[in-house]
């Protein structure tokens, strides 16, 4: 699974990683947890690992986590395993709505609390009105979660994390000039 910040969020992400970074995590563990404890989805406990990326492939500021989930979890009273309903584990629909809510409910207590940074290009952001406005525009936006579907077995799962844990930020074959500087 994937879940992506909104470009509209990108200023305020370079302005406060570690504050909306943690945000971030605390936000997509929390929805996994909740939507696959519910029982109209899983009704299990799910275990997970998350990876951070703060860029794309286009080396452009683009905040997402890949979360690899085992299929299925332990029932509540852990007798039994569970497997989904799903093909692809949980519903995307429920799990991008969750997502933003709580993550937009933590920006807004963040703002409230004056844990903000807003300085340079979102010092607007200062003005309640202007932060309002942000706010609704993400409210109203569809965020991207992506939900691969179940790899089959162990071998795909570590080749899939060693493209991320194991590669230089940068390869050689894009470097245009090294000057030394």
């Amino acid at each position: 699974m994937v879940f992506t910040l909104p470009h509209e969020l990108n200023r305020l992400c370079q302005r406060n990683p570690a504050l909306l970074y943690n945000l971030l995590f605390r936000c997509v563990a929390e929805t996994l947890l909740e939507v696959a404890a519910d029982p109209r989805h899983l009704g299990a406990e799910i275990g997970f690992l998350a990876i951070l990326h703060s860029w794309g492939q286009n080396l452009m500021l683009h905040p997402h986590l890949h979360c690899l989930v085992p299929v299925g979890g332990l029932s509540a009273d852990h007798s039994r395993w569970v497997r989904p309903r799903y093909r692809f584990f949980l519903p995307v629909g429920v799990l991008k709505k969750v997502f933003r809510g709580k993550f937009l409910e933590g920006l807004k207590r963040a703002y409230r609390r004056g844990k903000l940074s807003l300085g340079g290009a979102t010092a607007p952001l200062k003005d309640p009105k202007v932060f309002r406005a942000l706010l609704q525009t993400l409210n109203r936006k569809d965020w991207v979660v992506y939900v691969k579907p179940a790899m089959a077995g162990p071998q795909p799962v570590l080749r899939y994390l060693g493209r991320y844990t194991h590669r230089v930020a940068i390869s050689y074959h894009r470097l245009i000039s090294i000057d030394g500087e």
